[in-house]
């Protein structure tokens, strides 16, 4: 079959304008944005709750400090004296057995003495506890025969409720929270200095009318 010019050049032209409209249309496609598959349906992420640490606190001098727990700092708080340590003590606390009996030791031998030696007084009957020479509870320490003559038929006395009983119990609730350090760390007995016993033992420390001994 055999073209004439013009039929061949009406051909070529059509051709070509197929060819550019294939290739437009490729480009579009190529062009377009990738379709977004829906996520409606998938069920949204839990999110586990996490324990918050406490903040920190940023020091002057660039350390990071982390605060510790009230409790804590009430536990380990330092006090400035021993007055201030016996002032810091709960007046209004219903006492322990065994504190009552520290307190009650406290008053009967040494109220009227100063704080300091009622806290060695107290750290005594503490110490004795904890020698293995003597009963492991500060009740029984005090109910030993022959050993304090306040107590007497194995019976312990019931202070009255005044002003030194308050401060002998507050002097037993630093002792017994070992918030204090006292002349007294290692005594295990004590007596008045009118007293003329001639103790044979290492002297710890004299403190208002007593003197105490390992």
């Amino acid at each position: 079959m055999k073209f004439t010019p013009l039929a061949a050049t009406i051909a070529a032209v059509t051709l070509c304008a197929g060819a550019l409209a294939n290739a437009a249309t490729l480009d579009a496609i190529s062009d377009a944005p990738a379709p977004v598959q829906s996520i409606q349906n998938d069920p949204e992420p839990q999110s586990v709750p996490t324990p918050q640490p406490a903040a920190l606190v940023i020091q002057n001098s660039g350390e990071i400090v982390q605060p510790i727990p009230q409790d804590a700092v009430q536990e380990d708080e330092d006090f400035a004296s021993l007055s201030e340590a016996v002032a810091a003590q709960d007046a209004q606390l219903d006492p322990s057995d065994e504190l009552e009996c520290l307190a009650v030791g406290i008053y009967y031998e040494s109220k009227g003495e100063p704080l300091a030696g009622q806290f060695a007084v107290a750290q005594v009957l503490i110490n004795r506890t904890q020698s293995g020479r003597f009963p492991k509870s500060v009740c029984s320490v005090l109910t030993q025969r022959g050993q304090f003559s306040f107590v007497r038929g194995g019976k312990i006395p019931t202070p009255p409720a005044n002003a030194q009983w308050r401060q002998a119990l507050a002097i037993a609730q630093v002792a017994q929270k070992d918030l204090w350090d006292g002349p007294a760390e290692d005594a295990l007995y004590f007596h008045a200095r009118y007293s003329k016993a001639n103790w044979a033992r290492p002297r710890v420390a004299s403190i208002g009318n007593h003197i105490f001994y390992r």
